[in-house]
């Protein structure tokens, strides 16, 4: 059945303009020089949440240390994550890697061209499906991510609200529709850099737009009105304390995070719940959580992060160990050289340059 909305669109005459557009302003970046679908996919997953200039880098180094499947799924999880530090969203990184695992098992190390097949890997969704198979296998699947919905809101007026599951959904559908049939992948990247570069959120750049003749929004200058994005969720928010902690050898305390979770699997220095002091000092309670007598030397300051649903404040300070002895074994001492290896958040990256015990 038609989307209402595109009725009386010429979708033909659309895709060629957008095309022809494309083909003389596209942004010349790394993943774009290849059909690998294994490279696709990585660059896909880099992207999600995460700005393009600070993707090359890091899509440039993965994929020379990972050149194929088989080389990332013999790699250690601790040393995938540690390529990843910085990017952030590290669950994108372990579902990456425990998929490119059953690439290697199930298919012999080759991404498989069957989208139902696709889209059984783990952090593959709808969007990353539709990305890989039609830039890399040439298909007509749909890759709709919020550059794509907004452009597609604004050209065919659509009002509805595109944080709800519902709305992706009708957007997939209305490019399953309109996609150039010959060239769908650059179709799918036309409409994510019209989004990236001209039809942006806040003061879209009409004047530049190739296709404004086509857009509704444009012609009823609606176009700061939509796409109508109303978020539900409230972000949280958290307080820590974060100890630099040396024992007598000037290593420094770091502990892993859990398994599951926020951060999964990551290191970070000792960290406790603001909420668990309650009258207590903070040397008091980090002997009880961690059985070791600690004397604090100085307060650091204070370090702040943003996720996407949380945000965090971490009162650092630096301390020394009284009595050098694990008896709860929740702690590693490495040295400062060592813990170079290591995968540190981005948020205690923070932490750690406020000591000036690093700066060498």
């Amino acid at each position: 059945m038609l989307d209402e909305s595109l009725r009386n669109f010429k979708h033909i005459d659309f895709a060629k303009d957008l095309l022809d557009w494309f083909s003389k302003n596209k942004r010349d970046l790394p993943w774009r020089r290849t059909k690998n679908p294994y490279y696709i996919w990585i660059s896909e997953i880099m992207l999600q949440q995460t700005k393009v200039d600070t993707v090359i880098r890091y899509y440039d180094n993965f994929t020379e240390r990972y050149p194929t499947p088989k080389a990332l799924a013999k790699a250690e999880e601790q040393d995938v994550l540690k390529q990843w530090e910085g990017l952030g969203y590290y669950s994108r990184a372990r579902n990456l890697h425990t998929a490119v695992k059953e690439v290697v098992e199930k298919y012999e190390g080759e991404v498989p061209k069957d989208p139902k097949k696709l889209e059984k890997l783990k952090g593959i969704g709808p969007y990353t499906k539709g990305a890989i198979m039609s830039i890399a296998f040439n298909e007509p699947e749909p890759a709709v991510d919020g550059n794509v919905m907004r452009v597609l809101a604004r050209i065919l007026a659509i009002n509805d609200n595109i944080m709800e599951q519902k709305t992706r959904r009708r957007f997939e559908r209305i490019v399953r529709t309109i996609i150039h049939k010959d060239e769908p992948g650059n179709f799918n990247e036309a409409l994510m850099e019209l989004g990236a570069l001209v039809c942006i959120p806040r003061s879209p750049r009409c004047s530049k737009c190739p296709v404004k003749t086509y857009c509704q929004a444009y012609k009823e200058n609606k176009q700061q009105e939509l796409p109508v994005r109303l978020r539900k969720t409230k972000q949280t928010k958290k307080e820590y304390l974060t100890f630099l902690l040396f024992n007598e050898k000037g290593h420094i305390a770091i502990e892993q995070r859990p398994s599951k979770g926020l951060l999964a699997n990551m290191w970070q220095f000792p960290m406790i719940d603001k909420k668990s002091i309650k009258g207590k000092t903070a040397t008091e309670i980090f002997a009880k959580r961690y059985g070791l007598p600690i004397e604090i030397k100085r307060k650091l300051g204070e370090a702040t992060h943003q996720f996407s649903h949380k945000a965090w404040t971490l009162t650092a300070y630096e301390a020394i160990v009284l009595k050098d002895e694990l008896e709860k074994d929740m702690l590693q001492f490495v040295s400062i050289t060592e813990l170079k290896g290591y995968p540190i958040s981005v948020a205690h990256q923070k932490v750690q340059s406020l000591s000036d015990k690093f700066s060498n």
